[in-house]
């Protein structure tokens, strides 16, 4: 439970300003001038790609949330979830947690099957999101471990990488053993399983969805490898499989607004292993989030209608 005092205007600035402060001190710390400068003189064809390569992914998004939520009895028209889910990325984007557009989106949604259902077609579909990067990240992690004269991961991060790919694959068991379980625990997973089967799992959803996840996977990852081309720091094709999903997954983690100072932190991190400059990881990781804002301008005209319709 949050204490009262702490609001969620504090905790807004609080994620401001460590996202300042972390952006701040990578800059101080990798040559930020030489970062900027890579910026300045980005590539504005690239920049284009990444900005088209976003906008495929939020309409790949629509569709996977629109089918998830047919399955559970909530039926959307395509503009509709279009318009939807720009709105909700747009909050995500600018409010604390990145879940806030999320929430927004399963409570406009309720009226024609509860909102349970419409919670659980939210969570599904962003559910199916990770799994196809994760999908990604694991097989490209396997290869280049595996392939002679593949990437070189250092035996510092191999631990670590694997442990997180292990866990993710055992989550499912997780949930399918705690149904197993008497009383409200096993109640409230064996909702969620059956749920998560009729929606995702079931035969005829199963291979869309996996399309549009791994749709969806790979136009974020082309997103950001085309930032990196535009900074002057392109990865190869391993990289971009094994490195960035690593750097993407770090937007999760709701310790500042959308990610920022801890992607750019994994990015100067990682790139070096790729043979490019840690500047490099940095400018590319600025240009991809100015790109994500930018991609969402839609979502921010959906904000402010909503709000001049109010008034």
């Amino acid at each position: 439970m949050r204490p009262r005092w702490l609001s969620p205007g504090l905790m807004r600035a609080g994620q401001f300003a460590l996202a300042a402060l972390m952006l701040a001190l990578l800059w101080r710390a990798l040559d930020g001038a030489e970062a900027a400068r890579s910026l300045a003189g980005a590539d504005p064809l690239w920049l284009i790609a990444a900005l088209a390569a976003l906008t495929l992914q939020t309409a790949l998004s629509a569709l996977r949330w629109r089918l998830t939520a047919a399955q559970l009895g909530i039926r959307l028209g395509l503009g509709a979830a279009l318009r939807e889910y720009y709105l909700g990325q747009a909050l995500n984007l600018s409010l604390p947690g990145g879940v806030v557009g999320d929430a927004g989106r399963a409570v406009r949604a309720r009226q024609q099957a509860g909102l349970l259902a419409s919670g659980q077609a939210v969570v599904f579909e962003r559910l199916a999101g990770q799994a196809g990067l994760f999908v990604i990240t694991a097989g490209a992690f396997a290869v280049t471990l595996a392939a002679p004269g593949g990437l070189e991961w250092p035996a510092r991060l191999i631990p670590p990488v694997a442990i997180f790919m292990l866990i993710g694959l055992c989550l499912p068991l997780v949930l399918y053993v705690l149904t197993q379980v008497p009383g409200r625990i096993g109640a409230g997973a064996r909702s969620v399983w059956h749920g998560m089967r009729r929606a995702v799992l079931a035969r005829g959803v199963i291979l869309p969805q996996a399309l549009l996840s791994l749709g969806t996977a790979l136009s974020n990852l082309a997103a950001f490898a085309f930032c990196a081309l535009a900074v002057g720091h392109g990865l190869p094709l391993a990289a971009v499989l094994a490195f960035v999903p690593l750097i993407l997954l770090t937007m999760l983690i709701p310790l500042t607004i959308s990610g920022w100072g801890l992607r750019e932190g994994a990015a100067a991190a990682l790139f070096p292993l790729a043979g490019s400059a840690a500047s490099g990881g940095l400018a590319a990781s600025v240009a991809f989030g100015l790109m994500m804002i930018v991609a969402a301008v839609p979502g921010l005209i959906f904000v402010v209608g909503r709000r001049r319709a109010a008034a």
